[in-house]
């Protein structure tokens, strides 16, 4: 895998300590001790770091405990952090199989930032895509309905367009897009209205709800949802859970063959979402969907940095399913990428 840079920079260094932790799905308190001290330490000077770190009194400040002032400590003093170095030694080669695969990728089609429900800003989420190789990464939010997720307004999505072009001021070329990942409710109603989802780049529409419903009900929710004239992209369609803090679910019941034909007939790609906990769709869905002619994104649907580099997981099963480069979206230019959008 590629390492993250750290460069001398302590805040960096603690980053990098996050980003392995999260790859490595470790306690959530540990990630966050690390991500708060980074935060903190970012309001200072790098003066003031590097003379708290020479007097041994970063610990005085609030977020910042004893393993976390070690590693500022060791890159200041140009030591290497025991702990930052440990990490890498373990994360050193990809997640999953599917290398060949994951190298043709060019950027991620859904990811989430603290403007939702993930754990990381914009601009440490685009950083990291940057850092892991990508050319491209849209932001893909989640929608009003999803108020458990912090879903956004029209009007703080539209907000969120300026923090989206300063980071691509910063990041340049890395392009990030402007996405959403929209509610299919339970009439296959979209829960976004149309003159915002042309202001975007990249839709992905996926059901959070109901989702033990009856074959037929889920299968007319599907089809009309991906029938959505700017609708792209089906995320994680069984909706089921394999594994992870929040247990397991089983996946919905649908006709596979109905909305995968009304994903081909509409052009819309069907994602193979790479989080762990989800490994959607199953494999047989997977080589169904291929059997029905459909185009393919491989997601990390992160919502953290560290689980950017996730998609060995979904590389690794599009491999075993025999899906063709050729038929994954997100293996394109951003050019690319925006022309099949607006097909």
């Amino acid at each position: 895998m590629t390492a993250i840079p750290v460069d001398g920079d302590p805040i960096a260094a603690l980053r990098a300590v996050a980003f392995y932790l999260e790859r490595e799905r470790a306690e959530s308190y540990r990630v966050k001790a690390y991500r708060t001290a980074a935060e903190r330490l970012a309001e200072l000077g790098p003066d003031e770091v590097a003379s708290r770190a020479s007097a041994g009194t970063l610990t005085d400040l609030k977020g910042v405990g004893r393993k976390t002032a070690a590693v500022v400590s060791d890159v200041v003093s140009g030591r290497t952090s025991e702990t930052l170095a440990e990490l890498e030694s373990r994360h050193t080669e990809p997640v999953a199989g599917g290398v060949e695969l994951r190298a043709a990728l060019r950027g991620d089609c859904h990811t989430h930032s603290t403007w939702s429900d993930g754990g990381s800003d914009i601009l440490e989420m685009a950083r990291t895509a940057r850092d892991l190789g990508h050319a491209w990464m849209v932001l893909t939010d989640h929608s009003e309905n999803l108020t458990v997720a912090n879903g956004l307004s029209p009007d703080r999505r539209r907000r969120q367009f300026d923090v989206i072009t300063e980071v691509n001021e910063e990041l340049a070329p890395f392009r990030l897009l402007r996405g959403i990942e929209v509610d299919i409710l339970e009439d296959g109603s979209i829960d976004a209205p149309d003159d915002l989802l042309e202001e975007l780049d990249l839709v992905v529409a996926s059901v959070h709800s109901k989702l033990r419903a009856p074959s037929q009900e889920m299968t007319a929710r599907m089809v009309c949802g991906v029938s959505h004239p700017l609708v792209d992209v089906l995320g994680h369609c069984t909706g089921r859970l394999v594994t992870g803090g929040r247990g397991t679910r089983p996946p919905s019941t649908f006709d596979a063959e109905a909305v995968f034909d009304a994903c081909l007939e509409n052009g819309v790609a069907v994602e193979i979402n790479s989080r762990p906990e989800r490994l959607d769709p199953p494999r047989d869905l997977l080589r169904q969907a291929l059997e029905a002619g459909c185009e393919f994104v491989i997601d990390t649907d992160a919502h953290a940095p560290g689980q950017l580099d996730w998609q060995p997981y979904g590389c690794e099963r599009a491999v075993e399913c025999e899906v063709p480069v050729d038929r994954v979206v997100n293996s394109r230019s951003v050019d690319d990428l925006l022309a099949w959008r607006s097909r």
